[in-house]
């Protein structure tokens, strides 16, 4: 197997940006697809993505972007997708369906593709018909403002075959980041779909202002929701106490730099969905996710009472105040 020295990353947000900056600090050129010449132009100018962490200097020697997504795929044998789950459909859209052919893909999208109900891995699998077994995630628990900012970061890298996961583990090299090899690649990216969903939960409960002693409750009941998730979808003999399922729920439930758990703080203040997405600038994946989840728990028989009484509150427009009134009675 030949060492990774290149990969095409496709997505232009602040996740993307911190995988461009991890992989070509780690001296392997990255063919990064941007959805604009505008954002190449000033990439090329500046060094810097003009939306998101505009503060990072990124490695230019190691960086070939360009606005053409049939240019960035030719360019590496290797395929990172880094989009929001709600544009990874239309941005491939017009693909050609060999154009994957004999690649390695990467996923690193935390969110159910809409209308679909499926992540990530099994969508690209339906539309390419590519197997699973040749898909990677990429997950956390980590924030790209953290990534951008050097510090202390561990990276979990999950896939069905561990000779491809541990050619990425190998090829990343960086003083802040430990890479973690993992076997439970349908595991990870339901955890991490699940913790954003959670993470909008845990910010309405800060929105209304509930403390601390209540927001513990609800983060370890969300986990015991996540596992029962887990269990029912994919037989795999995982310990959910580590870091890309429990750590990654716990960052998005109380990090400031979680978008998730902002939205859905601004819910519990009383804003409109409308309102709150008008007032962020990147995408909150859970708020879309949690639509698909309530569905597929409801599909496998799984009693998620936090995930449920968020989706009303989102999509039903229930009031915030009484559905917590009432899952108290359910935690423990």
């Amino acid at each position: 197997m030949q060492p990774l020295r290149q990969i095409t990353v496709i997505g232009g947000g602040s996740w993307a940006t911190a995988l461009v900056k991890i992989f070509s600090e780690s001296d392997i050129t990255v063919h990064w697809y941007l959805r604009s010449q505008q954002q190449v132009d000033y990439l090329q100018k500046h060094g810097r993505n003009s939306n998101y962490l505009s503060f990072l200097q990124l490695n230019l020697q190691k960086i070939r972007p360009t606005c053409s997504l049939d240019e960035a795929i030719k360019a590496s044998e290797d395929i990172l997708f880094a989009v929001p789950s709600a544009y990874l459909e239309s941005e491939i859209s017009g693909m050609e369906e060999d154009l994957l052919e004999g690649k390695q893909l990467y996923v690193s999208i935390k969110g159910i593709i809409p209308e679909q109900d499926c992540v990530p891995s099994e969508f690209l699998h339906r539309k390419f018909d590519i197997s699973t077994n040749r898909i990677i995630v990429l997950a956390g628990p980590c924030h790209a403002e953290e990534i951008a900012m050097d510090r202390k970061t561990f990276l979990t890298i999950a896939g069905n075959d561990l000779g491809p996961v541990q050619r990425v583990a190998d090829a990343i090299t960086s003083t802040y980041l430990k890479v973690i090899c993992n076997s439970d690649p349908a595991g990870v990216e339901y955890a991490g779909i699940l913790k954003n969903v959670i993470g909008i939960s845990c910010g309405i409960i800060k929105g209304m202002n509930y403390g601390d002693n209540f927001l513990a409750v609800v983060v370890s009941n969300a986990m015991r929701e996540v596992t029962s998730f887990l269990s029912a979808s994919s037989a795999h003999d995982r310990d959910v106490n580590d870091s890309v399922y429990f750590g990654d729920l716990l960052v998005t439930a109380y990090s400031e730099y979680s978008r998730n758990r902002s939205f859905g703080q601004m819910i519990g203040r009383g804003y409109s969905i409308s309102m709150a997405e008008g007032k962020m600038n990147m995408v909150a994946e859970g708020f879309p996710a949690v639509k698909g989840i309530y569905r597929l728990a409801r599909q496998m028989d799984v009693t998620m009472p936090i995930v449920s009484a968020t989706y009303r509150i989102l999509y039903k427009q229930a009031s915030p105040y009484n559905e917590f009134r009432l899952l108290e009675n359910t935690l423990r």
